[in-house]
């Protein structure tokens, strides 16, 4: 990849929005990560978004779906503009951030039927009719003439607090929240002066804009976060949608429009309106596009643009004005930074892994499966420090993104770092992984990453070096760090585990399966499903996966799990939940699988040509266990220090041992690379 000269790079062009000045056209789109507990700016919310900045960005978007009314709940972590309590945190986080040369906006919105009633303060949703949203499963009341006019001067009144903390603009939400839900005749199916016609549903929309003009003139820019098609049966087609950000863009009101879909109001529509790996870059960018022909303000846009070559031809065509790279920017927050000296290879470019859109999901923080820094600034630097202290020798063994990261990070430190491993390659699991499909192909771009940086930063990587004990003594190591990985577990069968194969089996080619195949998924994840398209598409069948759990792919959320479950429909794969194989049996030349019911307890048998397993790894510690009792920590970890990134103690003789990754305990990439950060970053 190579770089523009900064003078003539499109993206660090100054842009002109409004009457601001944006620095280059970069921007991160709002969103909210659940960093703050309390509806106001926490530390930890305020040192992500600083750090974008500090990394060059133009502008940043904070305060994702920020509610302005007590009845429009916070579900993740929302930043809450209904009380003046948001005003003085918020402009101490808007001067932190302008302080780096970046602009500052929030969106604000009410949620309407998109919430739920049964948390917070259990007051009834609001929506323009009573219609339950799919996904949030809560029945609205339908608004009264009353609950509009309140809820007008609360989005006034938010704005005003927006400008008294010194915010640049705001940016109001309409994507299948309660403005839109006017809009749509999915939501809306009043017979007042709100529904039927688009001039009457367009009416709350612009006694908002209306009121909040009136409340702030133009001291803040005001702009619309808008779906282009709804891709819903009965929904708004682009046409539709095309009219009303004409008529946004013509009422004279708006400084922006930010195009974006589809529908959020179900599993499916997420899953198209935040792609995951495997689907197209910018898909929706010619949607976008096709406004920008049509109004005279200026077009922002953001789905799936991660990497700059992408971004680069979106604003050098002319396709949009602003080009939003929030993911992008969970990977690596330093991107501008890095373009601006010449240093684009060295972008850490994310792979739609939807790790942190997926947590949030099942009521976690939001966290990037390749970057442990993201959204832990206040203990871990997103850029590594040299050591203050001696220089020593460091040896890992294993170059999964475990021990990857261990190395890139004790040698960015200064440290004589050699690096073994087994395989003729490194990438451990990833690699199988990343075979299994196109949808799973770009989380090599994890390994390839870290492979790039160890390399840059000196480590000495020893592939197809199989070692023990004596191998690694022999390097005289102040520091050991175990990140041998895990293997398949089949010790859970009563009987028959010598006749089961493994997901690492069939991905790895070491056996080719024909003819029917029962999948036995006791993880919920990606690997088990990818299996089975990894099969399918190369025509073995019939396949039936069957879990112990009551959803298959329990633990993949709606960004994810609609594209996997589409695959296995198309693909005719039987999906068996509640049921777990507990033994096999060979019968003749196939093999008879027992299953039992979780519920029952009753079995049943398949018989079948192939049984393949996926029930997570077990630790490879035999080198850690050969190593503990003589190295001079005895393998013990400060766990304090380990889980606020300090410092572990340091032996004045001998060398000290520690192990990280699937070495410890079967988890996933995030955890492993998050191990090595923490510990190896003040080693």
């Amino acid at each position: 990849m190579t770089s523009l000269p900064s003078a003539t790079d499109p993206l660090l062009r100054s842009f002109r929005l409004g009457r601001l000045t944006l620095r280059n056209r970069i921007f991160s789109s709002s969103h909210a990560p659940a960093y703050n507990t309390d509806g106001t700016p926490s530390e930890r919310y305020a040192a992500y978004h600083e750090e974008k900045a500090k990394g060059g960005i133009g502008m940043t978007m904070i305060g994702g779906s920020s509610n302005v009314s007590i009845d429009s709940a916070s579900l993740w972590g929302q930043l809450d503009y209904s009380t003046d309590a948001i005003i003085e945190p918020l402009g101490v986080m808007v001067d932190r951030i302008h302080q780096h040369g970046a602009a500052v906006m929030s969106q604000l919105t009410h949620m309407g039927r998109r919430n739920v009633s049964n948390d917070g303060d259990w007051l009834p949703l609001v929506a323009p009719s009573s219609i339950r949203e799919p996904m949030h499963r809560c029945w609205p009341k339908e608004m009264e003439h009353s609950d509009i006019r309140r809820i007008v001067s609360d989005f006034a009144a938010a704005a005003r607090r927006a400008r008294e903390a010194r915010l640049d603009g705001v940016e109001l939400c309409a994507t299948s929240h309660l403005i839109d839900q006017f809009w749509t005749p999915l939501a809306n199916q009043r017979t007042d002066e709100y529904g039927g016609s688009l001039d009457n549903r367009l009416r709350f929309t612009f006694e908002v804009i209306d009121a909040i003009r009136d409340a702030v003139g133009d001291d803040l820019l005001l702009g619309i976060r808008m779906i282009g098609d709804e891709d819903q049966p009965g929904g708004l087609r682009r046409e539709e949608s095309a009219e009303i950000a004409i008529r946004l863009a013509e009422s004279g009101s708006l400084d922006f429009l930010n195009i974006t879909s589809s529908s959020l109001s179900t599993d499916a529509g997420l899953s198209k309106a935040i792609p995951p790996s495997g689907t197209p870059l910018m898909p929706y960018v010619d949607m976008a596009a096709a406004i920008k022909m049509s109004v005279d303000i200026p077009v922002l846009h953001a789905t799936r643009i991660t990497d700059l070559s992408s971004a680069r031809h979106a604003i050098e065509a002319g396709l949009v004005d602003l080009v939003g790279m929030t993911r992008a920017h969970i990977a690596d927050p330093h991107i501008v930074a890095k373009l601006e000296r010449g240093d684009e290879a060295r972008i850490r470019v994310c792979v739609g892994a939807s790790h942190c859109i997926n947590r949030l999901h099942f009521g976690m923080d939001s966290l990037c499966v390749q970057n442990p820094a993201t959204g832990r600034e206040l203990f871990i630097h997103q850029l590594t420090s040299p050591t203050t202290g001696p220089t020593r020798r460091v040896v890992v063994v294993g170059a999964g993104p475990a021990g990857l990261e261990a190395a890139r990070v004790c040698a960015e430190r200064g440290h004589h770092v050699v690096l073994f491993e087994a395989q003729g390659r490194v990438g451990g699991q990833v690699v199988l992984a990343a075979r299994a499909s196109e949808r799973q192909a770009e989380l090599a771009g994890i390994i390839g990453w870290l492979e790039a940086e160890v390399l840059l930063a000196g480590a000495d990587v020893r592939l197809d070096s199989p070692v023990d004990a004596a191998d690694v003594l022999a390097e005289r190591p102040d520091i050991v760090i175990v990140a041998t990985g895990g293997s398949p577990d089949t010790s859970f069968l009563d009987n028959g585990s010598e006749l089961v194969n493994t997901t690492w089996d069939v991905l790895s080619g070491s056996i080719r399966p024909t003819g029917s195949v029962l999948i036995f998924d006791d993880r919920g994840s990606e690997p088990a499903p990818s299996v089975a398209e990894f099969l399918a598409v190369r025509g073995v069948g019939p396949i039936e996966l069957v879990t112990p759990d009551r959803l298959v792919g329990h633990d993949l959320a709606a960004t994810i799990g609609p594209a996997y479950l589409k695959m296995l429909y198309e693909h005719h794969v039987v999906m068996t939940t509640d049921h777990r194989l507990v033994g096999i049996e060979q019968q003749d030349s196939r093999l008879a699988a027992v299953l039992r019911n979780e519920h029952t307890g009753k079995t049943s048998v398949r018989v079948v040509d192939r049984v393949v397993t996926e029930t997570g790894v077990v630790p490879n510690d035999g080198l850690y266990r050969e190593l503990r009792d003589i190295s001079a920590n005895r393998g013990i970890i400060d766990i304090d220090a380990l889980r606020r990134g300090g410092a572990q103690p340091q032996a004045a003789s001998g060398f000290t041992l520690f192990r990280v990754g699937d070495a410890i305990a079967g988890r996933d990439i995030a955890a492993a690379i998050f191990d090595s950060r923490r510990l190896c970053q003040n080693l």
